[in-house]
């Protein structure tokens, strides 16, 4: 990816939970365009949160942009799910998803949610590799009843955004190793590791094959941990510096590609 620089999106303004419930009263209408009243009180409603605390007030035209934009993917051959919410509980153990489930659609109910304090990572499809998560601009889910997210990259512009799959794309963000915690991982631990060469600077999945232990303080980790990246599966040593951890073990999703080197991506 290029780096670029930041574009203000009006989708950016919008929590991943508001726009959960967003695409529910989108559903609940039948994807019929809804009222300046309507747009008006999901505007005051969603402006009350802890979300949007120092920051512009959302405005009755940005919650009616959603849903024409919204309307204008359905038309581009994008399926509603008869059930979304429950695609969305089934199909992500994702910690943002857990508390996702309203129980009534009215700009009335109880203010969403507040997830702003949750950091989340998501695999690019261009690279393979993992990126942190700046805004999550919207929501859809498609007709095969996976769903859906577009992200904007930290760092990255709006020509960067992707469309992610929520299953095998996008999770809590890993967590850098301290040097006093190195005793932590273990043999075949998943691990998100930096993988470097003159042409590009990744972070890629791994799991650790073996660890060298060495004493150290706690200011720099001196261990040898020897990893293979699932993507390729090419095998390095790596120091503590260049690991993170996942918050909690899990089985990574294994892509559905052919097996090539990462350096045959970039030419």
């Amino acid at each position: 990816m290029d780096q670029l620089s930041l574009v203000k999106s009006p989708f950016e303004q919008f929590s991943i939970d508001e726009i959960l419930e967003l695409e529910r009263m989108f559903q609940e209408m039948g994807g019929k365009p809804p009222d300046r009243n309507f747009c008006e009180e999901i505007a005051i409603k969603f402006s009350s949160t802890s979300h949007h605390v120092g920051k512009t007030t959302l405005s009755w035209e940005q919650v009616q942009q959603w849903f024409q934009n919204r309307q204008e993917e359905l038309a581009a051959d994008v399926t509603l799910s008869p059930d979304p919410l429950k695609v969305i509980v089934d199909q992500s153990d994702a910690t943002f998803f857990r508390n996702g489930h309203k129980n009534s659609s009215t700009p009335k109910d109880k203010p969403a949610t507040d997830l702003n304090g949750l950091k989340f990572e998501a695999r690019s499809f261009k690279d393979f590799a993992w990126h942190d998560v700046a805004s999550f601009l919207n929501f859809r889910v498609m007709s095969t009843g996976e769903l859906e997210v577009r992200v904007r990259y930290a760092g990255f512009g709006k020509d960067e955004d992707e469309w992610v799959n929520v299953k095998e794309g996008v999770r809590q963000s890993s967590i850098p190793l301290e040097p006093s915690e190195c005793h932590m991982v273990k043999d075949g631990d998943l691990v998100l590791c930096f993988k470097e060469s003159d042409d590009y600077a990744l972070y890629c999945d791994a799991h650790v094959l073996k660890i060298s232990r060495e004493e150290h303080d706690e200011i720099e980790c001196k261990c040898i941990f020897t990893v293979r990246y699932e993507y390729d599966n090419s095998e390095a040593d790596v120091y503590g510096k260049d690991i993170c951890c996942r918050p909690s073990q899990e089985k990574s999703v294994a892509l559905a590609l052919p097996m090539q080197s990462i350096e045959s991506l970039w030419g």
